[in-house]
């Protein structure tokens, strides 16, 4: 399956000023089968893949000696009975938060040795930062992994001539039917790769949803594998508040629909837990709607909590298929919020945030695009009459509002509505509109 990503590493590749790297990701976005079957497989002549989650007495006995890079190199070819040749061998370190001593030598790497092509990948790096483990700071290059967005997505179902299409000719509304149809599949699938494979080669709901519940144990298991007795519970009441937390039109997240009577210090940990393992997303609000940078003016005591990919939020909320399948609305449920998940799954890559003032406006996202300050409005349908945004462009006058809805593409006086099913071209869109 074609990742977006992958035109990063080639670039990674072929670059002068190459360092070790690191690709982050939440567990099974796919980070293995890109790094090891697709590019290590079309890049190089060969991968030298060692999987650190577990690692076999041989190789972790290589880390707890000397990590001077030479020397790791010269026992890999003895214990694989294998040459490493610079530019032609890639050397994978999977799950390198394992061994504390593996995700260290990258640092040696990159300064005694940098022709060597080295990537590693770690699903919960951001947990697992050890105190002993010293983070090669400046000494690798970083990508992130995020499940497979909506574009990725059509790619898989061979719909690549279509999103080029769209991409050229935005305003042709003759493939609407076809994108709608094809986007309620996606809010069910979501984009986690193995519910993918599984739904483009079968079509089965009942095969499909049963990854994605497989995919959740997995996560509710990894609290208690990696985190104490009592953070562990912690972590999985937060886990499990999150639909109850959509469900409600809060403009923030609120402890106590997680415990009554919670406060903030006791779940704060927890919270920071499923965030560093990339489980969920966290968007802060802000106040101030014209001031750079956002993050200046971000409140961080007020903040959404969002899951990591719509599907399994779909999936952990139990909405039905056939809300999906057969409902106009397709994204009423939960006030609108399935909407606002897609959206902030769709522009992963950029920091956002929301916007609240002391009454009751609010705006659903904002971000920076180039210079420019740009709020952007999800609506669930067609229905898209927006008090706040109005009530945002009275107060702050930015050149450019973005609506997402279901209505078709259309620009007027400022605002910019994008429509849902064509989202794997809103950055194209908003970059154009905000020069």
């Amino acid at each position: 399956m074609k990742r977006k990503v992958l035109q990063e590493l080639i670039k990674w590749k072929n670059s002068p000023e190459r360092k070790p790297l690191i690709l982050e990701g939440a567990r099974q976005v796919g980070k293995t089968y890109l790094l090891r079957d697709i590019f290590g497989q079309e890049q190089y002549e060969d991968v030298l893949y060692l999987n650190l989650q577990n690692p076999s007495p041989e190789v972790l006995g290589l880390f707890e000696g000397s990590i001077e890079p030479q020397r790791l190199v010269d026992q890999l070819e003895l214990l694989f009975h294998k040459d490493i040749i610079p530019g032609k061998t890639l050397i994978f370190l999977d799950e390198v938060q394992g061994v504390p001593r593996a995700l260290t030598s990258l640092k040696y790497f990159c300064e005694e040795l940098p022709e060597q092509h080295v990537v590693a990948a770690g699903s919960l790096l951001g947990v697992f930062i050890h105190p002993e483990a010293s983070f090669p700071v400046g000494k690798v290059n970083t990508l992130r992994l995020e499940p497979m967005d909506f574009e990725e997505f059509l790619w898989a179902k061979g719909e690549e001539d279509l999103t080029e299409h769209i991409k050229l000719q935005p305003s042709n509304t003759i493939f609407k039917a076809k994108l709608i149809d094809l986007l309620r599949e996606y809010l069910f699938v979501g984009g986690m790769p193995e519910v993918v494979k599984e739904w483009v080669q079968n079509h089965d709901v009942v095969r499909a949803e049963s990854v994605q519940r497989q995919i959740l144990m997995d996560y509710m298991r990894d609290f208690s594998k990696h985190a104490d007795g009592t953070l562990a519970a912690k972590i999985r009441l937060v886990f499990d508040s999150l639909p109850a937390q959509f469900a409600k039109a809060n403009d923030k997240f609120l402890y106590g629909v997680v415990r009554e009577g919670a406060r903030a210090r006791d779940y704060e940990l927890a919270i920071e837990w499923l965030v560093d393992a990339g489980i969920v997303r966290r968007v802060y609000r802000i106040q101030r709607g014209d001031k750079l940078p956002l993050r200046a003016y971000a409140e961080r005591a007020a903040f959404k909590l969002y899951f990591l990919d719509v599907g399994l939020f779909r999936c952990l909320a139990s909405i039905a298929s056939e809300v999906i399948f057969q409902k106009n609305a397709i994204f009423d449920e939960f006030n609108g919020l399935m909407a606002e998940q897609f959206v902030l799954q769709e522009l992963a890559g950029r920091e956002l945030f929301y916007w609240a003032n002391n009454a009751t406006a609010k705006v659903d996202f904002v971000g920076q695009f180039r210079d420019k300050i740009v709020p952007i409005e999800v609506k669930s349908g067609e229905n898209v009459r927006a008090k706040s945004l109005k009530i945002y462009r009275e107060t702050y006058q930015p050149k450019l509002a973005v609506r997402m809805s279901m209505k078709d593409l259309a620009y007027d006086n400022g605002l910019l509505n994008i429509p849902l099913y064509e989202s794997f071209a809103a950055e194209k869109f908003i970059g154009e509109m905000s020069r």
